[in-house]
């Protein structure tokens, strides 16, 4: 490895570039496309949804580049990592096998998204899995073509699935705990004594992790919040652990090494966490984050609700254990001190005779926020409900577990218990109309839910669509 002593500096496609003297807090997109005039990389909806400005990352812990867009994260966030665009992937004279295989198969129209797709696709060749149509697809799921050229993108990397290429070593360069572009202050703690003294010392700040939420609410930071405690190189907040009955995950564990991670442990929420959004996302959000944010409507959090989760907080007051389920407050706000963080999350595998289904309902299948998100976990004993527990998100200002609702259905018959939970939800469940739904709609949807549960028992199996059933 090849290691060099200098200080605040990334990777862009094999070279070293040092960050200083910038007059302003910058996105990695903006960076890249303004300072080094790498302009293949596009800015599209600058949202995170269409996946013109995909880049590969590769940092000194992952051992294969990973696709993430870089108009959600700022430049200060990526000290000491390598970063690979549409430029370093390939040229006109050195195409490499995607690129070719486009130019083959014609599948680039007018041309703005073919960037975004290339590097996406590419993340495909530096896997170990096997390329399959519903791994293209999911892939692909978060990079946005304008002029519907899909057919032509999928059929060209059908044609290369049996090809793979070695991943580009990672270049070493240093980084200090501390780095300034413009108004914004970047720390980087690499572990949990060296975020102690910084709590200790800083007054004003935020924690940022995968950013993908943060990084969306503000352009500069003003001088109330431009501190920023970068933490995902704190090696103890990435630490995973199994046993036989629980899992413990850290907090800035990626939403797609947490899928990585279930797809074993604990398959039955494989779909919801891959319509969590598509690889670009999942790839740099954080389950941390993703539970910080307190969100009516995020997505792990009815999972981990009924699962009995719980979570290891650290901070300036030293460690403490919360249940999730006394986690959140009101609408966006948990019981987190401002000098505090989670740890790590310890989630309970459900037990033998326990059965898990967790739904997600939104406007479009990929890539769209929930409107309404439900976990059930039950238990039938002689066609009774012998226990269950349902979390939702999108129901009130906070995710929650409905005891009440959940209570009223436990000793009948499945049947039964079912038709009570329906005829009474609205007892259980007053939710708001908002853009994503009317209150009517997502009632309505519940009720659904409730018959597919009844059904999915029935049939001793879990329904992927909602289809599947009527």
């Amino acid at each position: 490895m090849n290691k060099v002593a200098t200080k605040n500096s990334l990777v862009v496609n094999g070279k070293k570039f040092q960050i200083e003297k910038l007059d302003y807090d910058i996105t990695l997109l903006d960076w890249i496309r303004t300072k080094l005039n790498l302009k293949g990389t596009k800015e599209g909806c600058n949202e995170g949804d269409c996946g013109a400005c995909s880049v590969l990352v590769i940092d000194r812990v992952s051992t294969k580049p990973r696709s993430i867009n870089s108009c959600l994260v700022r430049l200060g966030q990526m000290m000491g990592k390598n970063i690979i665009t549409i430029e370093g992937i390939g040229n006109t004279k050195n195409l490499n096998p995607i690129q070719k295989s486009f130019v083959r198969n014609n599948a680039s129209q007018c041309g703005f998204c073919t960037p975004g797709f290339v590097i996406s696709a590419s993340t495909l060749l530096y896997s170990q899995k096997e390329i399959n149509e519903e791994l293209i697809h999911d892939t692909l799921s978060g990079n946005l073509c304008r002029c519907t050229g899909y057919t032509p993108i999928i059929e060209s990397l059908k044609k290369i699935k049996n090809t793979r290429l070695l991943p580009p070593k990672f270049i070493e360069v240093g980084m200090t705990e501390k780095v300034q572009i413009g108004k914004a202050i970047y720390f980087h703690p690499k572990s949990l004594n060296e975020l102690l003294k910084l709590l200790k010392k800083i007054k004003r700040f935020k924690f940022l992790s995968g950013g993908t939420d943060l990084n969306l609410e503000r352009e500069v930071y003003t001088t109330s919040s431009r501190h920023l405690i970068c933490i995902n190189n704190i090696k103890e907040l990435s630490e995973i652990n199994f046993t036989k009955n629980t899992l413990k995950v850290g907090s800035t564990v990626s939403i797609e090494k947490f899928l990585e991670i279930t797809d074993k442990k604990l398959p039955q929420i494989r779909e919801i966490l891959k319509r969590f959004g598509s690889p670009l996302i999942r790839n740099q959000a954080t389950i941390g984050g993703n539970i910080c944010t307190s969100s009516p409507i995020g997505d792990l959090s009815p999972i981990f609700l009924v699962l009995g989760t719980k979570l290891n907080t650290y901070g300036v007051n030293g460690l403490r254990e919360i249940s999730l389920d006394r986690f959140f407050t009101r609408y966006r706000k948990n019981v987190l001190k401002k000098t505090e963080l989670i740890k790590n999350f310890v989630i309970s595998m459900p037990k033998k005779d326990y059965k898990l289904f967790s739904w997600k309902f939104s406007k479009r299948f990929d890539q769209d926020i929930s409107t309404l998100s439900i976990a059930v976990l039950v238990k039938i004993k002689n066609n009774k409900i012998n226990d269950i527990k349902i979390a939702a998100g999108g129901v009130s200002e906070k995710p929650e577990i409905l005891y009440g609702l959940s209570q009223l259905m436990i000793g009948e018959t499945l049947a039964e218990g079912i038709k009570k939970g329906t005829d009474n939800l609205v007892k259980y469940v007053k939710p708001i109309s908002d853009l994503r739904g009317t209150a009517e709609y997502r009632i309505n949807v519940f009720k659904g839910v409730l018959r597919k549960l009844d059904i999915s028992l029935r049939a001793n199996k879990e329904h992927k669509s909602f289809m599947e059933i009527i």
